[in-house]
């Protein structure tokens, strides 16, 4: 195996292996597997660095997020969700549903928790994380890419199973949330008054900052 190749397949795996940590907290290796993968990568990206990607894992490590940002436009609208207050609302907006579909359409639809942060825009191509973007007004958002990349819960490539045979989309963009959990943030923001740094009201803001 060339040295590129064996770049490649470190990437791939340590990708993978960072989602499975990170994104669904169901690890496959021990932390010392991890860390063997990640040191050969290193080792071998320092012995080449011709060969040094921005996707890369180890590019991640002292990224500085940058302060100004510059303007994007989605390509299509990115629109607020809205709300329901009770079992009414949630009924009148399946039928609104229903009336744009064929009749007798069967649906399956996915619950989850709404999760109060600050909605980004990822995009990729070929499986790899080229932008992130703010909402902003739903047609223009800044980009603050440099700044997604410092997060290790968002894939700089989307995880493929090292094993599998399945290629990712040419190019797909992602609505999502940033935010900070409740505990970490309280721990971090109580930290912060100690040091006499400024302290945040409450997640969301600290997550926008």
């Amino acid at each position: 195996m060339s040295v590129t190749d064996r770049i490649e397949a470190l990437r791939k795996q340590i990708n993978f292996h960072l989602y499975r940590y990170h994104v669904l907290d169901s690890p496959v290796i021990s932390d010392a597997e991890y860390d063997q993968l990640y040191l050969e990568l290193l080792a071998l990206e320092e012995a080449h660095p011709e060969l040094i990607t921005p996707d890369s894992p180890t590019q991640r490590a002292g990224a500085e997020p940058l302060a100004a940002f510059t303007k994007v436009t989605h390509p299509r609208p990115i629109l607020s969700l809205s709300n329901a207050f009770n079992v009414e609302d949630l009924y009148a907006w399946r039928t609104r549903i229903d009336r744009l579909l064929p009749e007798d359409t069967a649906l399956n639809y996915v619950v989850e928790p709404k999760i109060d942060g600050l909605t980004v825009v990822l995009t990729y191509r070929d499986g790899v994380f080229v932008q992130g973007a703010t909402r902003g007004n739903g047609e223009v958002g800044e980009d603050i890419t440099q700044n997604l990349r410092t997060l290790k819960g968002i894939p700089t490539r989307i995880p493929i199973d090292p094993d599998s045979d399945l290629a990712p989309p040419p190019y797909l963009v992602v609505r999502g949330e940033a935010f900070f959990p409740l505990d970490k943030f309280e721990a971090w923001n109580s930290a912060r008054g100690e040091a006499g740094e400024q302290t945040y009201m409450n997640p969301r803001n600290a997550a926008a900052g």
